[in-house]
């Protein structure tokens, strides 16, 4: 895989408290990754989140998402029946070098997480040039 479109989901391992924020299930978000010229494009669901409770972090080539959700309704609730579970949603993946992380943006829209990961001008395609001999 060329190093421009090295993005790849860290393997899993069991959360220690020390990652944990609070008690309770944790979801990982369907993702959709696209390559574009200029960047990869991070497209994750993460339903009921809002913008300050989302957490976007990159540290050491790595790309934490974390969206804390809020239950819908206070523990002492008596449900007829319940189907949606409700918990934060986490995912990480390993970044190319060719990212430039000082340039990455994020934005959310109904439920939907947008992440910008500009490629360094090292790794966008460019046009060669033939000169006549």
């Amino acid at each position: 895989m060329p190093a421009t479109t090295e993005l790849s989901r860290t393997k899993e391992r069991p959360a220690t408290r020390a990652e944990q924020t609070r008690n309770g299930q944790v979801y990982h978000p369907n993702v959709d990754i696209l390559e574009l010229p200029e960047e990869l494009l991070v497209i994750a669901d993460v339903p009921g989140a809002r913008r300050d409770g989302i957490d976007v972090r990159f540290e050491n080539g790595t790309l934490t998402i974390h969206a804390r959700i809020e239950p819908r309704q206070n523990d002492e609730t008596a449900y007829l029946m319940r189907e949606y579970g409700v918990g934060d949603f986490h995912r990480s993946f390993e970044v190319s070098e060719w990212i430039d992380a000082q340039r990455i943006s994020a934005e959310i829209a109904n439920g939907v997480l947008t992440l910008h990961l500009p490629k360094s001008e090292e790794a966008r395609p460019r046009k060669i040039p033939v000169r006549a001999g």
